[in-house]
């Protein structure tokens, strides 16, 4: 009995992850029957050649984590958090071979019910990525034979919904100047980008701003983009790896996906934007006497090195609030070039290639809505359409 608790444990010698036997102990029991009987259970799988009969699902996470040498930095960094703040202080002592369906449902509803160790509610989102660290660890645990089947599999998951960017309205923009009602993702009319970058022409990294602006490159695209991946005589540049953040340091990483992996063309004025910026550059690096020791990258600080992503997300962030223009997010600027993009009448194709989504229905889903002048533009043209065919239709009741 454990005095502790007032509750019945069991303890039995059985084999570990690495081979070895070793002794598990569990409590929690309510009568010695019920202790004896899972005692017996794990002593059974362990004769019967349930392989690691003695493993936790802890230590199977945490094994499973430590081999998986080729996950992106980011990717690492998400599931060792998924790991250690909610799989293994929920489920992380339940043996391997034990872990049941009824386990999994029980922690995903705990998950979506709960507030999180930083005392948000987690999103819909965030719980469906911790079962996919869940279930891709198991998926591991049944190629090394440690279990017969995969328990997170048809877990009871909630369903996110995808924000969908919308536009800064005349309408919009006067109820967050009224009352601070902002929309979950919002992009700029064209007037308002253009305002902005009209104000921020003299800064430092307006050729930053401007590319995520048209282009659609993201943060960490900018923060590793190199003078050699781009080709202002070809008019275009190459996506090739990213900065990103991971355990607390900056690291270079290819981009988010293998499609993020592209070559971007370039428009006459973004070449000028890129040309001057390289002046700038090289006049600053000269005044500075850092020539000679560039690092290389189009984006940098005062004195050359290469940028950490939050210092952009910072920068811009300072320069929104000082425009007056309605607040949106870096990334949004991405959003924002897809959705102008589709505005002057870009084939859906084009735009899924400059953003390198894997699906075009991914593309069509999250861009929707488009600007207010080209929906209305869309129905005068489809009115016309209609009249053009019968006349008689546009002329008044009784005419």
């Amino acid at each position: 009995m454990d005095d502790d608790h007032g509750s019945w444990y069991f303890a039995v010698q059985v084999r570990g992850l690495d081979g070895q036997r070793q002794r598990v102990r569990q409590g929690g029991y309510a009568d010695p029957e019920k202790a004896q009987a899972a005692g017996r259970a794990v002593a059974a799988a362990d004769r019967d050649g349930a392989g690691a009969a003695g493993c936790t699902l802890g230590q199977w996470l945490t094994r499973w984590l430590a081999t998986k040498d080729a996950l992106r930095p980011s990717t690492r960094q998400s599931c060792a958090t998924h790991i250690r703040l909610y799989l293994i202080p929920q489920l992380g002592r339940i043996l391997l071979h034990q872990l049941t369906s009824r386990d999994v449902n029980g922690l995903l509803a705990t998950l979506a019910s709960r507030p999180s160790p930083t005392g948000r509610r987690l999103s819909p989102a965030t719980v469906v990525r911790i079962h996919a660290t869940l279930r891709t660890a198991l998926n591991a645990a049944m190629r090394a034979r440690l279990i017969p089947i995969n328990p997170a599999n048809g877990g009871e998951l909630p369903h996110p919904r995808r924000p969908h960017p919308v536009v800064w309205t005349a309408g919009r923009t006067a109820r967050w100047q009224q009352a601070g009602e902002r929309p979950a993702v919002a992009v700029w009319t064209g007037q308002q980008l253009a305002a902005f970058l009209t104000g921020v022409a003299q800064d430092r990294l307006y050729a930053a701003w401007w590319l995520a602006a048209l282009r659609g490159l993201r943060r960490g695209e900018l923060a590793g983009l190199r003078w050699t991946d781009v080709d202002l005589q070809a008019a275009e540049l190459t996506v090739t790896q990213q900065r990103l953040h991971a355990d607390g340091q900056v690291v270079v990483g290819p981009p988010k996906s293998a499609a993020s992996c592209r070559v971007v063309a370039l428009d006459a004025e973004t070449v000028g934007v890129l040309r001057r910026h390289r002046e700038r550059q090289e006049q600053l690096n000269a005044r500075a006497g850092t020539r000679g020791r560039e690092s290389g990258y189009v984006f940098t600080t005062a004195d050359g090195a290469p940028l950490r992503p939050d210092y952009l997300t910072g920068r811009f962030l300072r320069l929104v609030a000082a425009s007056g223009q309605p607040p949106i997010r870096l990334h949004d600027l991405r959003h924002g070039a897809a959705t102008l993009a589709l505005a002057a009448h870009t084939d859906l194709k084009v735009v899924q290639a400059m953003l390198r989504h894997a699906s075009i229905v991914l593309t069509a889903d999250t861009y929707v809505s488009v600007l207010p002048e080209v929906a209305h533009q869309a129905a005068r043209e489809t009115a016309r359409l209609v009249l053009e065919a019968a006349p008689a239709l546009g002329r008044p009741l009784g005419g």
